[in-house]
């Protein structure tokens, strides 16, 4: 997108911002915790933000220790990562385990045989320090085949289901990018919860995601939310060499624009949402959080109208 139509985008957001961002300006640590949703059917409820993995990569120990301290003070409960994440499960093993037994731990597994997604189970539980996730999901479900092949004979479905008869997962559920696969999923088995991108971008310039939330509003499936503050793909010649190192997306304005976004997404009926790997997003988010309300009409026009004409960073019809 080109600087010019960039700055008066954001600009107009920005306008309409003005009262999200002196609500998180004036308050560093606002005495209000961060408010907690039911999880679809699980019986579990989970605060309205969720501290992402990509957090704690690459941090030292202590930053680790202080940055999951700062979140469980503020009222967060919920907490997702991945083997993928770098060294997130190093490090946040060790600065989550004086909280466990009072949070909601969440992982992945990239294997979609019952051999490959054992291993990783395995390994993440030794890495984070703990006897069980409560949350274990197949991570970035995105071709039909992987589909097929994670629910078929000698499939990860495998493991998911012994290791849930053994104590060490007790939900089972997915991540998608794909809205054709999300939907197929949902069909073919009782998950508990989905992660997928709820976005305003992507709902309204690529129809992405009003499908999937509402299919898993009619299973009953617990809704987690991604990407709440995307905004687009980064320029050509930055996909490469940007100023985020954590987030492959470009994010929505800091801070007013981003405010916007995750209201947007907290606005639709989701249990939590876990907001970029950067701190400062990850802050931002908290802040939102402890003194949400909901978008009005007039910064959700001025929000919409920022998304016109961006290349949204999913499409449907991206599941071949």
């Amino acid at each position: 997108m080109e600087r010019r139509l960039f700055i008066k985008q954001a600009a107009m957001t920005a306008a309409a911002a003005s009262a999200a961002s002196s609500m998180h300006a004036s308050n560093k640590t606002p005495s209000q915790p961060i408010a907690k949703r039911a999880l679809g059917k699980t019986g579990e409820k989970l605060s309205m933000i969720g501290f992402g993995g990509i957090v704690v990569m690459n941090e030292t120990e202590g930053a680790s220790s202080n940055i999951v301290a700062e979140a469980v003070d503020r009222g967060i409960n919920y907490f997702d990562v991945a083997p993928s994440y770098g060294n997130a499960q190093e490090r946040l093993g060790p600065a989550l385990a004086p909280y466990r037994k009072n949070v909601f731990l969440a992982c992945k597994t990239e294997g979609r045989t019952k051999d490959e997604s054992r291993k990783q189970l395995e390994e993440s539980l030794r890495l984070l320090k703990t006897d069980h996730v409560d949350l274990y999901q197949f991570h970035a479900l995105t071709k039909m085949k992987e589909l097929d092949q994670v629910l078929g004979p000698g499939g990860a479905m495998e493991t998911m289901e012994a290791a849930k008869r053994e104590g060490k997962i007790r939900f089972i559920g997915f991540s998608v990018h794909s809205a054709e696969t999300a939907v197929a999923a949902l069909e073919r088995y009782p998950f508990d919860t989905i992660l997928f991108p709820v976005n305003w971008v992507l709902f309204s310039q690529a129809s992405f995601g009003p499908q999937i939330l509402k299919k898993a509003q009619e299973k009953g499936v617990g809704i987690l939310a991604l990407k709440a503050m995307a905004k687009t793909m980064w320029p050509e010649g930055q996909k490469k060499d940007h100023p985020e190192p954590k987030c492959w997306y470009q994010p929505a304005a800091f801070p007013d624009e981003a405010s916007l976004g995750l209201r947007w997404t907290l606005g639709h009926p989701i249990t939590a949402a876990i907001p970029p790997g950067d701190e400062k997003y990850f802050r931002l988010a908290m802040d939102v959080a402890q003194h949400y309300k909901p978008l009005e009409a007039h910064e959700e026009q001025a929000l919409l109208s920022g998304g016109k004409g961006l290349e949204p960073i999913f499409k449907l019809g991206n599941d071949v």
